[in-house]
């Protein structure tokens, strides 16, 4: 019995024993994770060692350093220098410039999402022997906000306006203006293919596409235009650069002007009605309005004109100052004749009047050269 009694008190103390133990251990586990849970969180904004967000390395950072960090290393590709060229010039501009952006935010907070990725003994063991995860994670670049700007301006320092065929009115005399094609930058191609450059890696080279402007008039579809010549008192139709017809005319007698100019026709009126400009003074003995009809000054048909002065092109009921410096400043051509040219020039023709009465004319006198 007292064997017996002797075995049972051994067994009771090796569970003790055994207990005390296990409780040791227990608690020490519990002590280590404790120690773990709280070395994690004192850590939980940081992270993981062997971390990389294109090529930098962010482990053992919080969110904050490591977007400064990622930021940093993402310069050089914001401002590496993109070479555009188009009708000949070429500028340099980057991809902030054109309004890239990197997406640092979203590539860090990936980062720290490899944290939520690993248990917490996992992530307690990497950190304190500094073993990396070995995590990369691409840095992307977005935005093109600021490249239509950039287009545009290109567009309007490239662009050449196309030149219309005229006969012009150039330094006193005129000028037959042959018609040249223009250009322009192609700018909805321009900036997707800018766009395209931006989304390449590396482009550093871009020749935007340009295009041929062509000119609205050319000599073919050039119409009448009408040029005076007050040395010659002639008024020539020009039918696109060719004369196609000539007719003697009246102009300004010494102390009036026909004035020098490119002008156009405003207004046509077949009989005319004469209004009086000048109850004052060479005209007080004259009716105040002559209706339209024989005797009216201005004759069957007149052409009025931008030029200053109520100047216009008209018939006349005398004849015979045709060809002599003989009105107040309007251009008098035969009844006969501005019927002729009346429905050859629609309002719009330029009218250009050129040259001067020789310096010693008398009222009533011819050019020289004149054939009246």
């Amino acid at each position: 019995m007292a064997k017996g009694r002797h075995i049972a008190k051994r067994h009771t103390r090796a569970v003790v024993i055994v207990a005390v133990v296990v409780g040791v251990l227990v608690l020490a586990l519990g002590g280590a994770a404790y120690s773990a849970y709280r070395y994690e969180q004192e850590r939980s904004n940081t992270i993981l060692p062997g971390v990389t967000v294109a090529g930098i390395d962010v482990g053992g950072m919080t969110r904050g350093e490591a977007i400064d960090a990622v930021r940093d290393g993402a310069t050089q590709e914001l401002e590496a220098p993109i070479k555009v060229s188009a009708g000949g010039s070429t500028w340099t501009v980057t991809p902030a410039d054109l309004g890239r952006r990197s997406q640092a935010v979203a590539a860090v907070n990936q980062a720290l999402a490899v944290n939520d990725s690993m248990g917490t003994f996992s992530r307690f063991w990497h950190r304190f022997r500094q073993e990396p995860v070995d995590v990369e994670i691409d840095l992307d670049f977005t935005g093109d906000a600021k490249v239509d700007g950039f287009i545009a301006g290109v567009a309007k320092k490239v662009q050449v306006p196309p030149t219309d065929a005229a006969v012009a009115y150039r330094d006193g005399d005129i000028a037959f203006v042959k018609s040249h094609p223009g250009r322009a930058l192609n700018a909805g191609k321009a900036a997707a293919q800018l766009r395209t450059a931006l989304e390449s890696d590396p482009v550093r080279k871009v020749a935007l596409p340009m295009k041929k402007v062509a000119p609205k008039v050319t000599a073919d579809d050039l119409g009448p235009t009408i040029v005076v010549r007050l040395d010659q008192n002639k008024l020539y139709l020009y039918e696109g650069f060719q004369v196609d017809r000539t007719y003697s005319v009246a102009t300004a007698k010494p102390g009036y002007t026909t004035p020098n100019g490119d002008w156009l026709i405003d207004r046509k009126a077949v009989n005319p009605t004469w209004y009086n400009p000048a109850l004052d003074s060479w005209g007080a003995d004259l009716p105040a309005v002559i209706p339209g009809g024989p005797g009216n000054p201005m004759g069957t048909r007149a052409l009025y004109i931008t030029a200053p002065g109520l100047i216009r092109i008209h018939g006349t009921s005398d004849d015979s100052s045709i060809g002599r410096y003989a009105s107040h400043g309007c251009i008098r051509m035969h009844n006969s004749e501005i019927e002729q040219l009346y429905p050859l020039v629609p309002v719009g023709t330029h009218v250009l009047i050129v040259g001067s009465r020789p310096a010693g004319a008398q009222e009533w006198d011819t050019p020289a050269t004149a054939d009246i």
